[in-house]
């Protein structure tokens, strides 16, 4: 076999591996899988497209267009590429990009219905409305019994405010889909706004018998009882939406006013303290909160709450007498009468206020929107990878492992990756594209100088207690050669132990004493950087134990310029120690010159352009002084190479 061949097998091996990792939803062991590929074969389409699948369902967008560009530039004629990129612009919310995508996916494909369906919710986004039912009307001629496709013309007819042509839509899509409760959900709310309240109560109740959690069900419901003085019914109906939906303000609102109505004053200001605490935007709360104020004699809370609405909606007139009342119950006649003064002035503008109507509170109840369709648009360029989110509990709960499913929805603390040490031990950091290795530290290795192999890591295993007995025989074996033949490397060796089991004074000792016993750094380089290098990195550790501990209140810079004139000398030796140029820059970031830091960070990644930790703390730091651009790019890049809690700061800083 030819290496030719052997390497087309490899490659499509490895995209087959990554492609599985897809299905299984390990998206940040997809993308690894994908970047072996495009090193090696860096002119095919596809790696390009599957690392963006994956990068989608981490909700990295603009990582996942740069990959279907790159896709794109090596194939133009697939549809699945186009449609990627653009959902990706959707998310991007640049709508016209997305249209213009989904247009060239039809041209290639111009029967499938997904990419239909989507560029007809783009152009309705778009509120290109009559372009939006022309894409639905031309799916509908093809399929006229499409439940999904009758149901989305509704949907757009609805923000058309075209009432009548929802309701038909909607009336068809229950027609050839009498079991989904979201359709028998948009004809209740269709009909409850044309006031046709016995239809809307029969859909509504169809919705919620077979099998409907949407609260909003429950709510519209709750509003048809209110209408029908079935207060009891209506506050049934009203704990239930509660139940499905304990952060939706408007439950709590439409609750209170039930509660209001029957006279339990008490727990209607509780629902409405509650209503207003989820959403305090809405102002138009506060009214029937002052009402229920009234009622309890708290005058004062009336009034705040009147002034917060008059100065939101200046032509509501009953804000004013409301506040009028409490101010009278308050003693305070001359307050009073200036707030009924003011309602009187407006109440002679009829013609100013009618043109400003539609700024009006809605103080009723509050009807809720329909439940909405499942839409899951991305299963088709991505069928293996399609699936439906859920909130972070059950996320967390699905995968013992932390790098599978979407980990953008797993918190995490906004920190920088730690300092990369020398060390005997280490944590498994295989997804990480970094070049943990340095010609300097493998010669040390095989000279066979020290008792195991350093390795770079920032990531370092705790001992046990075997463990750090066997390190404190060391040290007292290590002493004695000293005491009868010192030299640099076993004074160098003993550093090491004594750091391992945290006496980062007693290290640092030995690495100044290691130093002094080498005839010149040039003559001595492979042991002049290393151990330059650690005693850097235990001075800084020194300083945060110190600190932690209390011995330490204060850092001075006298402090950390000693640990960075040791990293200077490591990198004016040796000018390619990446790790030297990252440390020094994770030192600056703790002393907030972020600037400087960049920089250094900038010169680590110059010598590996995979140095994932120095992505991702430039990232961070570009995002502290708010270059948010450049900072989501790096943490882009970092996620890319493998640290997955990149994707939950994309998440929370977009």
């Amino acid at each position: 076999m030819s290496l030719c061949t052997y390497a087309q097998l490899n490659t499509d091996r490895i995209t087959a591996i990554g492609r599985n990792a897809l299905y299984f939803e390990d998206y940040v062991l997809s993308i690894q899988y994908f970047n072996q590929v495009i090193h090696l074969k860096p002119y095919l389409s596809e790696p390009y497209f599957y690392r963006a699948i994956a990068k989608i369902q981490l909700e990295d967008y603009q990582g996942a267009l740069r990959d279907c560009n790159a896709a794109i530039e090596r194939n133009p004629f697939s549809p699945g590429i186009y449609y990627a990129r653009g959902y990706v612009y959707r998310q991007l919310n640049e709508l016209e990009k997305a249209e213009a995508d989904y247009t060239e996916a039809l041209f290639f494909s111009p029967e499938n219905r997904t990419y239909m369906l989507l560029r007809a919710d783009t152009r309705a986004q778009m509120k290109n409305y009559d372009a939006a039912l022309e894409d639905i009307d031309q799916m509908l001629r093809r399929e006229p019994q499409a439940a999904s496709v009758w149901g989305e013309k509704g949907h757009i007819c609805f923000l058309k405010k075209d009432t009548m042509c929802a309701l038909d839509a909607f009336e068809n899509a229950a027609k050839y889909d009498k079991t989904n409760p979201a359709v028998w959900s948009a004809l209740g709310v269709t009909n409850l706004m044309l006031e046709r309240e016995d239809e809307a109560y029969v859909q509504l109740t169809q919705a919620i018998n077979l099998g409907s959690k949407w609260a909003g069900d429950y709510i519209n419901r709750g509003v048809i009882h209110y209408h029908r003085h079935n207060y009891r019914g209506a506050l049934a109906d009203y704990d239930q939406a509660v139940k499905l939906a304990p952060r939706d303000a408007d439950c709590y609102y439409n609750r209170g006013i039930m509660r209001q109505e029957v006279g339990d004053y008490n727990r209607a200001l509780e629902d409405f303290n509650t209503a207003i605490d989820l959403a305090p935007e809405r102002t138009e709360y506060r009214y029937q909160r002052g009402l229920v104020e009234m009622q309890l004699k708290q005058w004062k809370a009336v009034v705040n709450d009147m002034d917060v609405l008059i100065e939101r909606y200046p032509y509501f007139l009953p804000s004013y007498y409301l506040a009028a009342q409490a101010k009278t119950k308050q003693g305070n006649a001359k307050a009073a009468f200036q707030y009924r003064q003011k309602a009187q002035e407006l109440e002679q503008q009829k013609e100013e206020i009618q043109a400003k109507q539609a700024s009006q509170p809605q103080t009723d109840l509050h009807i809720a929107d329909a439940q909405p369709q499942k839409k899951d648009h991305r299963k088709e360029f991505s069928a293996s990878t399609a699936q439906n989110q859920t909130d972070i509990p059950d996320e967390e709960q699905k995968y013992e492992s932390q790098t599978r499913g979407t980990v953008q929805k797993k918190y995490q603390d906004v920190v920088n990756e730690p300092n990369v040490v020398l060390s005997y031990y280490s944590q498994d950091l295989s997804l990480r594209r970094t070049n943990y290795y340095h010609p300097l530290v493998d010669q040390l290795n095989k000279s066979g100088a020290l008792p195991a192999a350093l390795r770079f890591t920032n990531e370092e295993i705790a001992l046990t207690a075997e463990m750090v007995d066997f390190h404190f025989t060391e040290i007292s074996r290590l002493s004695k050669k000293i005491d009868e033949y010192p030299t640099a490397e076993l004074f160098f060796t003993r550093a090491i132990e004594f750091a391992i089991v945290q006496d980062y004074a007693s290290a640092i000792d030995d690495c100044t004493r290691a130093l002094t016993l080498l005839p010149t750094y040039s003559e001595n380089l492979m042991l002049s950087v290393i151990i330059t290098f650690n005693r850097a990195n235990w001075r800084y550790r020194l300083l945060e134990y110190q600190r932690a501990t209390g011995e330490l209140e204060n850092t001075s810079n006298m402090d950390f310029d000693i640990m960075l004139r040791d990293y200077d000398q490591v990198t004016r030796l040796q000018p390619d120690f990446s790790f030297a140029y990252f440390n020094k820059a994770n030192i600056l970031c703790a002393q907030r010159e972020w600037k400087d830091a960049i920089d250094y960070y900038s010169k680590a990644i110059q010598i590996d352009a995979d140095f994932a930790e120095a992505w991702f703390n430039r990232g961070l730091t570009y995002i502290y002084i708010g270059e948010n651009e450049k900072g989501l790019n790096d943490l882009s890049k970092a996620g890319e190479l493998g640290i997955y809690q990149a994707y939950n700061m994309i998440t929370r800083f977009k």
